[in-house]
């Protein structure tokens, strides 16, 4: 089983510490891979809805490298799910697993009402369209931000540790929240221990989407369910637009940087 897990920025800061994480979590003969993008426009984060926009064509790139490449499932690592539509498109027999979903299908049959911690409020907005867009609106206790970047997330952690801990008791206590996801996947590593502090599920949604990522695959070898190609799913034509018109090049896909590692 091989998984590409996308870090949709310009740097390849995260790509060691994501993929020694994962490397801890997936079952035993998964193939990792970790890229970052070739993306100088966006070297930190995609916060920003224009950000957003400057990273598409590199996530729909990489997926499609994927696919070509016969991975077996992609996870684009944000919680915005930036471009998953898109990138299915051209995903060949690859998956394509984003983070918020990925998160609220878990914890859809754990709990009745959550929370999801956020950095900004300015991401809110954004992430709610996600969640009422899959049908998981009703499930909303509340977001709750803890008024960090995606670049602070990490850079100390005890004082992250305290703000998640103090919006997640707010919103269990005063919202009715039965489950906490973390709703960025720069919040790795400190669901559990928010989880024993809080004792209620606590969903880190990178490892929702690499866990959810690594269920599909195997659903995929399995039984050969890949996406479909019909309809409203259906690609491009390969050789009559993409190969004429040179949609892509495929010989130069935009990773700037990758780390491999196998479990």
């Amino acid at each position: 089983m091989r998984i590409r897990f996308i870090e949709p920025i310009g740097t390849d800061t995260w790509v060691q510490p994501v993929a020694e994480a994962l490397q801890k979590i997936a079952n035993p003969g998964t193939e990792i891979e970790v890229v970052s993008l070739r993306n100088p426009h966006c070297p930190y984060h995609i916060e920003y809805h224009a950000y957003e926009g400057l990273v598409a064509g590199d996530i729909i790139k990489v997926t499609r490298d994927a696919g070509l490449k016969g991975f077996d499932a992609v996870v684009v690592s944000c919680f915005y799910d930036p471009y998953l539509r898109e990138a299915r498109e051209v995903s060949g027999n690859a998956v394509v697993v984003g983070p918020c979903q990925a998160s609220f299908e878990t914890v859809a049959t754990l709990a009745n009402k959550v929370s999801v911690i956020v950095g900004r409020r300015k991401w809110i907005n954004h992430m709610e369209e996600r969640v009422r867009h899959y049908g998981y609106g009703h499930m909303l206790a509340s977001f709750k931000p803890v008024e960090l970047g995606v670049e602070d997330f990490q850079k100390d952690p005890q004082e992250t540790e305290r703000r998640m801990i103090a919006a997640a008791e707010e919103a269990i206590e005063k919202d009715g929240a039965e489950a906490i996801i973390l709703g960025c996947t720069q919040e790795f590593g400190f669901y559990d221990t928010l989880q024993q502090h809080l004792g209620v599920p606590v969903i880190d949604c990178a490892f929702a989407a690499f866990k959810r990522a690594e269920q599909l695959a195997d659903l995929k070898i399995r039984f050969g369910w890949t996406p479909s190609r019909k309809w409203s799913c259906e690609a491009p034509p390969e050789e009559a637009e993409i190969q004429a018109w040179g949609v892509f090049n495929d010989d130069d896909p935009p990773i700037d940087s990758s780390v491999t590692v196998r479990a």
